[in-house]
This record gives C-alpha cells, structure tokens and sequence, in this order.
C-alpha cells in the first residue's frame, strides 16, 4: 500500500491505482493521512475540509466520503478508517505514506554522523517530491499546511546542501544554488552555501558580489544588516580563510553529461507526419508548467518505433543540452528476460556518475535518487522497447523540465491515463514505401522494372521490416529479376496480405516463410538452429559448432542465409541475425526433436568453453590452468594462436559469452557455469569489466556450491575478493578473501592460500593498512618458497618491496624489487614483470632518482600495452606523470596524466577523479 500526498493525492495498492473519487473525498483522505494514526474529530475535519463555506449537509456528506474511502481501500491490508469518540482514526504503516516516510528520513539524516549516510538519506527523502502537496485540494487549512510542508521541504535541501559541502561537492552543488538563490533573495542560509561554494571553486570575486548584493536587499526591504553568521562568512573569505577551503577528499570535478543515445539510424524514410504530430505532443506537454513531457510510441514489432524516436532525439539534441538517458527494456526480446526496474534505475545511476557507495538499496530510494538528480535539468529519457506500465513507472522522471520517449508494442493505457501522450505508428504510406525501396534498390532498376516494384509494394504493405527483408534479398542477387521475387512472395499472398491486420506475429512468420521455404534443406537446418545461439552475433565457429560441421562445409550455409537477408555478414566469420528474425528462428527449432536441440546445444557450450579456455591461458600464460572435460563431439574453436587473438576475441565475444554462461545456469549445466567463469576472469580484470566480473563470479559460486565442489567455491571467493578490490569494495573483498582462505586451508592447498594472502595484502594496501599488508604478503611470500612456486614467489617479493616503500624502507624495497624483475624474467611473466618494473620505478621515484625510475616505468608501460592492460597503463602514466612532476619537468607531467585520466575515464574507475585532481593542480 502507498500513499503519496507530496503531489497529487494518490493512493496504490499492488501496483494498481485506486480511484479516490472528486476534491472533496480525496480532501477528507488528505486530513485524515495528515494525522495517519491520532484522532481527527469530526468537527476538525469539517473544518479543514469545509473551512467557512460549510453546506447543512456537509456531516452527512463527510460520513458518505468516509463510506466510500472504506470502499476504496477495502484491498488495503494494516490500512482501516475507524470510528472513535468524537472522531475518525485511519491507521496505517507511517512508512506507507510518503509524507511520513520524507519526516522520517529526513529525521533521520540529522541524527547520523556520517555525512554520505545523511546525503543518501536526504537524497531518498526529498525524492519523494513530485511537485506541490496536493495542489488541487482548496481550503485555508490545507493551503496553509501546503504552505508548511514546502518549507519543510526547503529546510530539508538546505540542511542536505550543508552535509554535500561538508563532503566537498560544492563543484556539482554549485548550478542548482545558482539557479535557487534568485528565487530566495533573503535566504541568508542559502547565500551563505552559495557563498562558499563559489568561494571553493574558485570564484571568490562573485561570492563577495553575492554578499554586496544580499546586503543591499535586506537593507532595502528590512532595515537589517546581514547576520552574524554571514558577516562572519564574508569575513572569512576576505582574508582567505584556509577553514573555508574544501575537504582534502572532495570530489570536485562534476559528473560527465550522459549521451547514452545509439547511433541515428541510417537511411531513415518519411516519416515527416509523425515527426511533426511528436513535436506537438511533446512541445504541447511542456506548456503545462507542472506535467512531465511523456510521449507514448506504439504499434507493431518491425514498424519503426525505435527508429522514429531516435530520429526525433538527433533532430531536437538541442532541447536537451543536460543529456539523454537511453536504455532497452527489451519488453519484447525474443531470447531475454524484461529488464527489472531496479537494473535500469541502477543503469541509469551509474550514467549520473553516482558513486556505488551512494546508491541506496531498495528500488523505491534509487529511484528516488534518480529523480532528484535529473530535477531541473534539461533531459530526454528515451525508454526503448518496455514491456508494461509498471517496468517504466521507476524511470520517470518528477522534474517538468524532462521529456520521456517510450516505445512499446502495447498501447501502456495505464500510462496513458496518468497524463502520456500516445501516438500510434503505421505503415508507411505508399510514397514513403516507394522512396524507401528507391534508396534501397537504386532509381535504375525501379525504372526497369515498374510493374514488379508495385507488385512489391502491394504486397508488403508498408510495412518497413517487410520492404527491408525484401530489399535485401533482391540487393543480394542483382542477376535474378525482381519478377522472380514477386513471384516467390505470392505464393504466400494470403499471408503477406495479412501484414495490414497489425498482428506482428502473423506478419513476420508470412515474411520470414517466404524467405526461408526458397532454401536447400541444410540451409534451413541451419537458420533453425541459430535461434539456439545466446545471442544476436555469432561467429563462424559457433555457428559451425551448432551445425556438427565443419566451418568449411558451414559457411556457404550461412552465405545463403545471408543472401536472403535472414543474417547480416559483420565480416568473413562473423554473422548477426535481427532479433525478430531470431525469434522466428527460435520458434522453428522447436520443431526439432529435444535430442537434436540439445546435442546442439551442448556443442555450442563446447565451443564457447574450450575457445575460452585456449584464450585465457593465453591471455596470463602464468596462470594454472584448469582441466576441462573432453568434448561430447568433434570441437570446432574460433582461432586464437596468440595473445593479441585472445583479447580481440574477448573482446569481440564479450556480451555472447555473458549470454552463454547466463544460459548454462539457466539450463543447470552446473560445471559449465563455473569453468566458464573462470575463463573469463582475466579478459574481465584487465579490461575494466569488473562488475561484470561479480556477476559471473556470483553465478559461479551459486554453481559451485550446488555441485559441492569446495575448491571451486573457494577459487569463487578468491576472484571474488580480487574483482571487489577493483571496485573499491573492500568490506566485500575481506569477506571474500578469508571464506576463500578458510577453504583452501581445509583443503590443504599452500599455493593458494598464498594467492589469497596475496590478496587479502592488497586489498589492506588499499586501505593504507602497510603493516597488515606486508604481513599478508610475507605469509604468501613463505607459502610459496615451500611450495617452489617461483612464479607466485615473484610476485610476492615485488608487492613486499612495494610495501616497504610505503613504509619508507626505501633501501630494503630496491633490494626486494630488483629480485623481482630477475625472478619474472626467470619465470617468463610479462605480466608480472611489468608490475615489478612499476614497483622499482616507484623505489627509484622515492629515492629522488628521477631518471632512473622514468626508465623503469617505461619498460613496465611497454610490456602493458602489448597485452592491453588498459587499468595498468593507467597506473603507471600515473607514476610517470608524477615522477616527472617531482624532477621539474611539468609539460610531461601533464601529458601523461591527461592520458592517464582518459583511461579511467574509459573504465569508470573511481581514481579518476583523483588523478584528474592532481592534473588540475599542475595546470594551475
């Protein structure tokens, strides 16, 4: 049950609206959820409903209004309107109203003392606002609570903005104090944030300005000077106050403006009419200072949608100078799941660049958080492809300042009646249709051929996918007559005609079945079994091994299909189906017997598995491998002789083997699952792609644990603790690392309880714990020496040199780190070799030997590009830009730390606000 009262009053109930009836009776719900839980006496209630315009029968009026909210919320469970002495009580979980939930939070924000905890929770308080408490509700008493309750609302971002400067985000603060201090003239608390936060970045020439002016108002409108506080404030920044200045931890660069649009689709058609009727719907919706610019785009699978919106959002970039927000809700992906609300609000929170420490848990506070932060600016979100009412519900946006672009294959009523704009797409129109084939066919052969481009026309019926598959497969035989296609097609003319009956399934299969019944039986075979592939590319090798044949015997297969345009050729070996033209394939293999599908199946797995396999020991030759299975059939692997194979297919397979280990879990291939994970491992670390690399850690262990296997689960926790150091996580690495450690002691396994040692010293480096962390890695560093693992024991003597450096050992640490750099090349690991030439680049840093450390960085960042270790290459510019910097040399100092902070930018790293802090500093 939900009650909102900070907006229009309304009530739900299981998601489902309830009709609170006229003003009135929602007036008499507003009182009574005012004081949810005391005694309203009816003559209080008369009062504040009726005030002085009180009819005769207002009190049996107010008993049928009482009857009827019974009524409306009888589904309501812990929600009752009860009769008490003298008056009425509804009684209710405060939590379930978000007036009281907003006064809770907001209470509770002021009593804890960590300020990012208070943030987070004035951040989900004033997210509740969706504009003005009840402003279609009129009477003095309700006015004057209105009245009270924004200036709760205002104390409440006040007191929000002390806790954010407190933190240092006056840079991200600044644009909405700017924007709100014209509003409050008088404010002095306002000025003074606004004050100082002009004051920390940087422009203390218009913070003075700001004080001249508020004094000049007061004077003019008051009689009074500025009070003390202020005075004091303005003190302050005359003589440079250094308590004035920002937290040493401030994050002050602001968030990157979202731009998260695919690219404008080309060879776009007509569509003139509806671009013009969307424009009107929108710019007619903006009119109304208070509603939310929402526009609906529906109609069938394959008529356009996606394509119209995106058209729509290039041609009007420039409404939207604050960014577009894009996400696929995949409502109707042939192969996925709907996307959740919470995974696209959390999409849409790390698009704002908010930290994952700020995120708040529970969908209700994120997408609180989201609204509160587009609120005021100028946005679109487009929601591409939603399922329902309730899957976009979280992603709207409260501010009236934002447009939203939904596309769907339903009409979304639901959305519709709260005030959406909806606007049915049809087929092209005859000319559009013409133009379309035109561009696609080329004038020469439409003029060649006109009786048969109308005969084509008649039977597509505008619709665009229909014309694009027909296209296609006429651009794919130039020698064949277009006669010969409109010949094909009418064999399935009833079909084709019944693309005007706006039922998508019917059309698609009418047009598909007429491209596919034309191919060889092995053909055919083939286009059924790519409905089995995980996703929408896939390569000659998995196509191959789905087929049982050869890529020699495979690929004229899949030229044919290419032909008929039911796959598109990315390049030699590598193919990509629509989905729609994906989920006729998949509905085909149906037909096949459950021992051909999985026979297939089980091939692909093969295929995914064992590639990867052979790619990741490529990838970090030092790691032990694991042994796989023997494959059920003859394997087909994609071609990965070297390193720099392995990571392009990484990094070209990336999203297809998500898919695939998503699908083993599904279909409880256990041992799959896991070993899959393991593959992956390396590829996800050295590219940034470490919350990916949870995820499947987290599918892996699931997995591992169904099957008992105690070392998995163990090798689970440890990439586990190594994938949450990245991220900054370090309370979920420690509990990681010593589940891991726990399980590798029972197991008796020495060698990787140093690896966890290992980590476990890192993930205390990260803390600034030196002393725990050259504890750990002195344990790994003896485990190792027992064991004889010279290439682990390499690595254990550079982190210990690491650390003694850190402990300003510099002497010990030179030692410790010029024994590494001969143990790897020993071993033969580049990978670690690069990190211990970073280690004695820093001893040298530290040791004032500029030269020599420069030296150093430069072999380790030679041996890091060749391998792409994009998160390393950031590392070491960073050490590079500071060396420079400590030897004087400031120009090369900048270069390196530009392009630093362009890599973790590209990987969203936390440390590059850092690193882009100390660029700022040397460009000063």
């Amino acid at each position: 049950m939900e009650f909102r009262l900070l907006g229009e009053v309304e009530a739900e109930i299981d998601g489902e609206w309830v009709d609170l009836g006229h003003a009135r009776q929602r007036s008499v719900l507003a009182v009574l959820l005012l004081d949810a839980n005391r005694v309203v006496h009816v003559d209080q209630l008369l009062d504040r409903v009726w005030a002085d315009h009180r009819q005769r029968r207002a009190v049996n009026s107010l008993y049928s209004y009482l009857s009827r909210l019974r009524s409306c919320l009888a589904d309501a469970d812990g929600v009752t309107i009860s009769r008490r002495s003298g008056g009425y009580l509804l009684t209710v979980d405060p939590a379930a109203v978000d007036l009281h939930r907003f006064r809770e939070l907001v209470t509770g924000a002021g009593a804890v003392d960590d300020d990012e905890e208070a943030l987070r929770r004035f951040d989900e308080a004033l997210g509740l606002w969706r504009g003005e408490p009840f402003p279609r509700l009129d009477t003095p008493w309700l006015n004057e609570t209105r009245e009270a309750l924004t200036q709760e609302r205002l104390a409440a971002e006040r007191d929000r903005t002390d806790a954010a400067l407190r933190l240092g985000l006056h840079a991200a603060l600044l644009p909405d104090l700017l924007r709100e201090a014209p509003a409050h003239p008088l404010d002095e608390r306002l000025a003074g944030q606004l004050m100082r936060a002009l004051y920390r970045c940087g422009r203390q020439a218009e913070a003075l300005e700001h004080y001249d002016r508020l004094r000049r108002v007061l004077a003019e409108e008051t009689g009074v000077d500025p009070g003390p506080d202020l005075q004091a404030l303005h003190l302050g920044i005359l003589n440079g106050d250094p308590a004035l200045a920002a937290p040493t931890t401030a994050t002050v660069a602001p968030p990157p403006t979202p731009r998260q649009l695919p690219a404008p689709p080309p060879l776009f058609t007509g569509r003139v009419r509806e671009r013009a009727t969307l424009s009107d719907l929108v710019l007619g919706q903006a009119e109304d200072a208070e509603a939310v610019a929402v526009a609906v785009i529906g109609g069938t699978g394959g008529v356009g949608k996606t394509w119209l919106a995106l058209r729509w959002a290039y041609d009007n970039l420039d409404r939207f100078p604050d960014g577009q927000l894009y996400v696929n809700l995949r409502g109707f992906d042939p192969t996925a799941e709907p996307v959740p609300p919470p995974v696209a609000v959390r999409g849409f929170l790390d698009a704002l660049a908010v930290p994952p420490k700020a995120i708040p848990t529970g969908l209700d506070a994120q997408a609180a958080l989201y609204r509160t932060l587009i609120a005021g600016r100028r946005m679109l979100i487009l929601l591409d492809n939603a399922h329902d009412t309730e899957q976009v519900a979280s992603l709207l946006p409260g501010s009236s300042t934002c447009t939203v672009l939904v596309t769907s294959r339903r009409r979304l009523g639901g959305l519709v009646a709260q005030g959406a704009q909806g606007l049915t797409l049809n087929v092209l129109t005859d000319d559009e249709a013409y133009h379309l084939l035109s561009r696609r066919f080329g004038p020469r052969l439409l003029a060649h051929e006109p009786d048969s481009v109308s005969a084509l026309l008649a039977r597509c019926h505008g619709l665009p996918l229909a014309l694009s598959i027909v296209a296609a497969r006429a651009a794919m035989h130039p020698d064949l007559p277009l006669r010969a296609l409109v010949d094909e097609l009418s064999e399935e003319a009833t079909r084709l005609d019944a693309l005007t009956t706006g039922d998508l399934t019917a059309d698609l299969r009418a047009v598909f079945a007429a491209s596919t019944r034309a191919l060889q039986p092995r053909a055919a075979r083939m286009f059924r079994l790519l409905g089995l592939a995980p996703s929408t590319e896939v390569s000659l090798g998995a196509a191959a091994s789905l087929n049982g044949l050869p890529p020699q015997q495979t690929r004229p297969l899949l030229h044919e299909l290419y032909e008929a345009h039911l796959v598109h050729q990315q390049s030699s070996t590598r193919y990509r189906l629509h989905d729609l033209v994906r989920l006729y394939a998949a509905e085909q293999i149906e037909s096949d017997l459950p021992d051909t599908r999985q026979a297939a199946l089980r091939r692909m797995f093969d295929h995914y598995l064992h590639t990867a396999h052979a790619a990741a020991c490529l990838l970090d030759p030092a790691r032990e491998p694991i042994t796989l299975p023997p494959a059920a059939s003859e394997l087909i692997l994609d071609p990965v002789a070297d390193q720099a194979q392995a990571l392009a297919w990484f990094q070209t397979e990336h999203a297809v083997l998500l898919g695939v280990l998503n699908r083993a879990a599904r279909d409880g291939l256990d041992a799959y699952t896991w070993q899959l994970a393991w593959t992956l491992e390396s590829h996800l670390d050295e590219q940034g792609h470490w919350r990916d690399w949870t995820t499947t850690q987290l599918t892996a262990l699931r997995a591992a644990r169904r099957l008992g296997e105690r070392r998995w689960q163990a090798c689970s926790h440890r990439s586990l603790g190594v994938a949450h150091t990245q991220l900054g996580e370090l309370d979920e690495a420690h509990r990681h690392y010593q589940a891991a450690l726990a399980l590798f002691e029972e197991l008796g396994d020495p060698v990787s309880q140093a690896h966890t040692h290992r980590g476990l010293g890192w993930a205390h480096n990260q803390q600034d714990r030196w002393s725990d962390a050259l504890r750990h890695n002195e344990l790994a560093l003896q485990l190792y020496r027992d064991a004889g693992h010279r290439a682990g024991e390499a690595l254990a003597v550079n982190n210990v040199g690491w650390l003694h450096t850190q402990l300003g050992d510099h002497r010990a640490a030179l030692t410790y780190c010029e024994r590494a750099v001969e143990l790897d090349q020993e071993v033969g690991d580049q990978h670690a070799e690069a990190g211990s030439w970073d280690s004695l680049g820093y001893v040298y840093h530290h040791l004032g030997r500029y030269a020599e450390a420069n030296a150093c960085y430069q072999r380790a960042l030679k041996l890091v590009r060749n391998f792409r270790d994009r998160y390393n290459e950031a590392e070491i510019l960073t050490h590079l830009g500071a060396s420079h910097s400590a030897a004087g040399e400031t120009d090369l100092a900048r270069d390196f730390l530009r392009q630093a902070v362009t890599i973790l930018r590209e990987l969203d790293h936390p440390n590059a606000d850092t690193v882009a802090g100390t660029l700022r500093d040397l460009e000063a």
